[in-house]
């Protein structure tokens, strides 16, 4: 079964780099999700926003995709990084 986690974070210093518009800041919403395949996108988007980014290496494949939820909390944890 397909899974999807979500987190909202403030940017580290410098920001995430995405695939799509380079570098983006402040307020953030970080997605992880994995197909029953395995395969894992990590996105980003401005706080309420509608537009998702590919966060840059954020497509993987996990050899068990029970591992997304783990994988999703330790982004959020390095990616939450408001200054201070």
């Amino acid at each position: 079964m397909s899974s999807e986690h979500s987190s909202l974070i403030t940017a580290p210093p410098g920001g995430v780099w995405t695939d799509d518009v380079g570098v983006i800041t402040g307020a953030l919403e970080l997605r992880t999700t994995c197909a029953d395949n395995g395969e894992v996108q990590v996105s980003v988007r401005y706080e309420e926003a509608d537009e998702w980014y590919t966060v840059r290496g954020g497509k993987a494949e996990l050899h068990d995709p029970a591992d997304a939820e783990v994988l999703h909390s330790v982004l959020a944890a390095v990616l939450d990084r408001p200054e201070g």
